[in-house]
């Protein structure tokens, strides 16, 4: 048996205050707040989830708030660089909007395409760079239009501890297909138009720490339920140690740490996140898993409020 995963499904980080991880995602990335829930093993903490206008995989960063958390290290055994994907042409508006927001940026090029690289408040690495594929996103916040708008990720570069056992994992087990290298990176590639392409750091720099600013997981997309039974099967055949099915509410998840030391998790893309709310809305409302509702009001008083809010340039 062989599989092929259609790349990735989401992207989970550890950050700081909640308001300045919506203001900098929403404010200044223009994403949409796609769901506002709680972290279901840490019900005293958000779990936000930001993506394009109906939240579809590939396109889904979602986060941990902790206010006064430990800044974490960017190392081996995580992804070192989450990179977002935004139509042809648009990259001079992101540059103009980083300057008006007075976020500081690099430019440079890898597999002959232009990078731009900035942090966003908490640490984390990001980058922008354009391509064709990949739908346009129909969300509009803040002065981000679909004709610039992020559509989704362009891929992840991935730090691992032993580079040569994760390309083993990526190309034979996950289905990725190399498509070259350039100088210390590996590329791969997945069959989607969004979510679709990996860079793997092929030395070892060092092992990270978990904490704000780090991300703590990526997620690569199942079909359905059955599509991820046969990936837990086939991981486990394959040496690693798989959880059991955890329902996640918009999706279920399995997970395993790859013998880099990168966790991974394969998640399914239905039932998505508009299935407990109106997609109109989605995002407004504190939403809750059905075992916590009963604490709603202990819930609600344990978390820091946070708006949404458009940022003035």
């Amino acid at each position: 048996m062989s599989k092929k995963t259609m790349g990735i499904h989401h992207i989970t980080a550890i950050v700081g205050h909640p308001q300045e991880n919506v203001d900098f995602y929403a404010g200044v990335l223009g994403l949409r707040l796609v769901k506002k829930t709680v972290n279901f093993d840490d019900p005293g903490t958000y779990h936000l989830y930001f993506g394009n206008e109906g939240g579809k995989p590939g396109t889904i960063m979602t986060f941990f708030p902790w206010a006064g958390a430990s800044q974490g290290k960017i190392g081996d055994g995580q992804v070192g660089v989450t990179c977002y994907v935004v139509p042809k042409g648009a990259m001079k508006f992101w540059k103009k909007r980083l300057e008006s927001f007075n976020i500081p940026f690099t430019v440079r090029g890898r597999f002959s395409e232009e990078y731009l690289e900035f942090d966003d408040p908490h640490g984390l690495h990001l980058e922008i760079v354009e391509r064709e594929e990949g739908e346009v996103n129909a969300w509009t916040f803040g002065g981000v239009t679909p004709e610039v708008a992020i559509k989704g990720f362009g891929g992840a570069t991935l730090l691992s501890a032993h580079p040569d056992k994760t390309a083993v994992l990526l190309e034979n087990i996950l289905g990725l297909e190399l498509i070259g290298k350039d100088g210390d990176f590996a590329r791969y590639r997945s069959s989607a138009e969004i979510g679709n392409v990996i860079d793997l750091k092929l030395t070892a720099i060092g092992r990270g720490t978990m904490g704000a600013g780090t991300v703590h997981h990526i997620a690569w997309r199942a079909k359905d339920d059955q599509d991820q039974l046969e990936w837990q099967k086939y991981v486990e055949e394959n040496g690693y140690g798989v959880t059991p099915v955890r329902d996640r509410n918009y999706f279920n998840a399995i997970y395993f740490k790859e013998h880099g030391e990168i966790l991974f998790e394969i998640a399914t893309d239905p039932p998505g996140f508009a299935h407990d709310e109106p997609e109109a809305t989605m995002g407004e409302k504190l939403m809750l898993p059905e075992q916590y509702e009963q604490s709603r009001g202990q819930i609600k008083q344990s978390l820091l409020p946070f708006e949404v809010r458009e940022l003035k340039l």
